[in-house]
């Protein structure tokens, strides 16, 4: 043992001398960030440029979320575990992540229109980068405008203060996206509210059943969970929950 333990902090320490020599022998550039005083205008004005687009960028992951089908799917998964009334199962990792494979899949002819209209031809030098930004923009205002109520987007073109618009186009993207937003939690609360009512009447009869044994101490909702649990089970829930959200978008 003592000889297994000396030869593999042998192996360890050559490791670590072959490492050094090599990282000795590889030249790595040097990074320097500086802040300094802007001299010029265009200096000035460069600089608010960078912090811009560093702020952008921070923001990005969740702008494009908000945006996408992620919304609906995510609220609707999480509702369905607390319906079931397993709080940590599943993880919110296995939630999220579930989440975000579904997204992929209902966004998936989007993301080939922007592929086809605006990624490949930016990529062959055919279109400018603005050009290449306003035509990624349309397909994805066309799917929230499909999944955006009217009621939503009145509300928000009136807080806005703008002239009424005739048709899709003069919508501007900054009212677009809030009437989206609002329009997808709204129906991920209409969802929610279906799945919770057959568990409901699950958790409803158990209490009654337990309150006429007079089995009163005994919590309703511990009783009630294998019952729901086998139902949700039998009745392959995760599937029909899934088709439904996928079929509830319109394409």
């Amino acid at each position: 043992m003592k000889n297994r333990i000396i030869k593999f902090f042998g192996l360890i320490s050559i490791f670590l001398l072959s490492f050094q020599q090599a990282y000795g022998a590889i030249s790595l550039p040097n990074i320097n960030i500086s802040m300094q005083n802007a001299s010029t205008p265009q200096e000035f004005t460069q600089g608010v440029q960078v912090l811009i687009m560093l702020t952008i960028l921070t923001l990005a992951p969740s702008i494009i979320i908000m945006t996408t089908a992620f919304i609906r799917i995510v609220i609707v998964l999480s509702l369905t575990r607390q319906a079931i009334g397993t709080n940590t199962l599943p993880p919110n990792q296995v939630i999220v992540g579930l989440a975000l494979i579904l997204t992929f899949f209902v966004m998936s002819p989007t993301l080939s229109k922007i592929n086809e209209t605006a990624y490949q031809p930016y990529m062959k030098n055919v279109i400018t980068q603005q050009q290449a930004l306003d035509n990624s923009m349309i397909p994805i205002r066309e799917f929230m405008f499909k999944q955006t109520h009217e009621s939503e987007l009145e509300l928000f073109v009136k807080l806005s203060k703008i002239e009424r618009p005739k048709n899709q186009d003069d919508v501007p993207t900054y009212v677009l996206i809030p009437s989206f937003v609002l329009s997808e939690l709204k129906t991920a609360f209409k969802i929610g509210f279906v799945i919770f009512l057959p568990f409901l009447v699950i958790d409803l009869v158990v209490a009654s059943v337990l309150v006429s044994m007079g089995m009163m101490f005994l919590p309703p909702t511990t009783v009630a969970m294998p019952f729901k649990l086998i139902m949700f089970v039998m009745v392959d829930g995760w599937a029909l929950i899934t088709q439904s959200l996928i079929e509830g978008f319109k394409f």
